[in-house]
């Protein structure tokens, strides 16, 4: 069957706001002018991208820069040219794989992985896959995911991506293989050469009858930990098409913008807000490189190739957005910059104040998770931005701020500034995982646990205070803790183990363990490092620290209570920033749990050392945490 979509009369698209959204009640407003499925005609992914190429055909899509040099001549696609991209790959995916077929990636950032990812969700559901995860776990994910087409980048020097695919193909029975790169080395027995396979579909329809649409599943992003069984979240055409309109109205889109693409597509915030989001407005991306900002020549030419590409929109998660303001602005023109974007992991003030010094402009905070399409709230750009809270929720959205009862239930909403943990519903929350035995305590009678503490503020605005749950937070990379403690529990001389964040200036999180060894006993940091290493699948997710203790701290039934370890973690670093950095050996710390952003530290400065109170606030302002800094009487 043949696929065109018809249209009675004109294009359907997202009905977008003549005045953009900046308070409370503009957004109100929003809401009360239109209903959603009038605002939101679009019923697939695939409109995204027919409206599109209907409006502005030749206007560019996507920029692809592989070196950023300034004699650079990037591939440009526009979005007629991304429409037939699009449909090829699902026709494609649809003759090998039949009816909705699964479709797994392990790609950099490249115009190839766009036209997988939204050709996957089109002829069926695409599974993005985190390429630096071990084979073993990629597997699991396979398995669990259901997808029997997996596309890979082929041989690279410096990526191992296509050794690991050809490992996967052996492991996963019934397993097709696409090979996506130049021509060069011949294709291994079996392989598919991507861009081949792709010229001899058509472009201007679908072979297979009627693309995924409103609730149909688009795709399952992996999330959590990666040892045990893998927890793949649900994701429909209607909530990823509710959450990108949120994202484009609350962002001020235009589709005279261009936005930096900076996040890798297995990352759902790149997928969504640095994605659909962007193409429902009509914004060009300009993806920087393959890698992206893990590109150092992205960094230190960012400003540079701002003004060159005439960039109005910025984004990146915090830490790389802390590393480009460490270069030099020069003579880099970015008069053409209006706002700037960080999510991903909480923006320490002081990269906030140091962006508005360096640009003239504010950086707003978007706020998402998986479990809701990627997007919960956003400071938005009309707004004026930095008031430290993520803003407000998306549009045709409620996020409400609930006290935890004796029982562990959600209780009654928490008045402004009350600390509560963030529930949040709408049509862009998951179904669910793909194992249902995995929605107990995140999923409950269509609301959404968001695991995270915050309160809201007299406007409404919501503020990130904490995690409820335990994951740790490295430059926007989610680590389940249990897959640290799990690995570590291996080890012959450990009883107990306990993974949590210490605060880092750069990352906002590194993973630190606490251990206590079995009686008798013996072993060196250097040989757990070494343990961590063998056992632990994810890189960012090895411990900067170990510290061996004689006992963990441990609740009445027995577990593990993490609020004293995150405190000691966080005192441990305080003491060595005063220390070693500040030459203020005498000072007192206390750390204590709660406090607006999770974790309050009090300094006390001896007399001696009050000259250096303002020296002591400056460097602790650099972290997360709430700092407070007095002098001894």
């Amino acid at each position: 069957m043949v696929y065109r979509r018809k249209y009675p009369t004109e294009v359907p698209m997202a009905m977008f706001n003549d005045h953009p959204i900046s308070d409370r009640d503009q957004l109100a407003r929003f809401e009360a002018a239109m209903p959603l499925d009038q605002r939101l005609p679009e019923r697939s992914v695939l409109d995204v991208f027919v409206t599109q190429a209907e409006r502005q055909p030749e206007r560019t899509a996507l920029t692809m820069l592989m070196s950023g040099a300034p004699d650079e001549q990037p591939r440009r696609v526009t979005y007629g040219e991304l429409l037939r991209l699009i449909r090829r790959s699902a026709n494609l995916f649809a003759s090998l794989g039949g009816s909705r077929p699964g479709v797994a990636y392990m790609l950099p950032s490249l115009i190839e992985t766009h036209a997988t990812l939204w050709g996957a969700e089109t002829a069926g559901y695409a599974v993005p896959i985190n390429f630096l995860l071990q084979v073993e776990h990629i597997a699991a994910l396979l398995e669990a995911s259901g997808a029997r087409i997996l596309v890979a980048l082929g041989p690279h020097p410096a990526l191992d991506i296509w050794q690991k695919a050809l490992q996967l193909r052996d492991r996963v029975p019934g397993l097709t293989l696409l090979r996506v790169g130049p021509p060069g080395p011949p294709l291994e027995e079996g392989v598919i050469d991507f861009h081949t396979a792709l010229m001899k579909q058509p472009d201007d329809q679908l072979q297979f009858g009627e693309p995924g649409r409103d609730d149909d599943v688009a795709a399952y992003f992996h999330t959590g930990g990666t040892t045990g069984t893998p927890k793949l979240v649900t994701h429909t055409h209607r909530g990823q098409l509710v959450a990108a309109l949120g994202g484009a109205v609350m962002a001020d889109m235009r589709s005279s913008d261009t936005l930096t693409a900076t996040l890798p597509l297995f990352h759902v915030a790149g997928t969504i807000f640095s994605g659909l989001s962007a193409f429902m407005a009509g914004v060009e991306l300009l993806v920087m490189s393959p890698a992206g900002m893990r590109n150092p020549a992205m960094v230190q030419g960012f400003w540079r190739l701002l003004g060159k590409y005439g960039v109005t929109l910025l984004g990146a998660v915090p830490t790389a957005m802390g590393a480009v303001l460490e270069v030099p602005l020069g003579d880099a023109d970015i008069s053409t910059v209006r706002a700037g974007f960080t999510g991903a992991a909480l923006l320490p003030p002081a990269v906030g104040q140091r962006f508005r010094e360096v640009t003239g402009r504010s950086l707003f905070e978007v706020y998402g998770m998986t479990e809701a399409s990627g997007l919960v709230a956003i400071d938005p750009v009309a707004g004026g931005g930095g008031v430290g809270s993520v803003g407000w929720r998306l549009p045709y959205t409620q996020v409400e701020v609930r006290q935890i009862g004796a029982d562990r239930q959600p209780g009654a909403i928490c008045a402004p500034h009350e600390v509560g943990v963030i529930y949040v519903r709408g049509p862009h929350v998951s179904p669910g995982y793909r194992n249902p035995d995995h929605n107990a305590g995140v999923f409950d009678n269509g609301m959404l646990n968001t695991g995270d503490l915050g309160y809201t503020d007299a406007h409404g605005r919501i503020h990130i205070a904490g995690r409820a749950k335990d994951l740790i937070i490295r430059s926007g990379h989610n680590i389940d803790p249990a897959m640290i403690e799990n690995a570590m529990a291996t080890h012959p001389a450990i009883a107990l183990a306990a993974a949590v964040g210490m605060p880092d200036a750069y990352a906002g999180e590194l993973p630190v363990c606490f251990v206590a060894l079995r009686e008798g006993a013996d072993v060196s940091e250097e040989e757990l490092h070494a343990h961590a290493q063998r056992t632990i699948g994810e890189r960012p997710a090895w411990p900067k620290h170990f510290y061996i203790s004689d006992a963990l701290p441990l609740t009445s039934v027995g577990k593990i209570f993490k609020p004293t370890l995150r405190c000691d973690a966080a005192a441990r670093l305080v003491g060595e920033v005063l220390r070693d950095q500040l030459d203020v050996p005498d000072a007192q710390v206390h750390v204590s749990h709660g406090g607006r952003r999770g974790l309050r530290v009090d300094v006390t400065l001896p007399q001696a050392a009050r000259d250096a109170a303002e020296a002591v606030e400056k460097a602790l302002n650099a972290y997360l945490f709430e700092a407070r800094v007095a002098v001894a009487d």
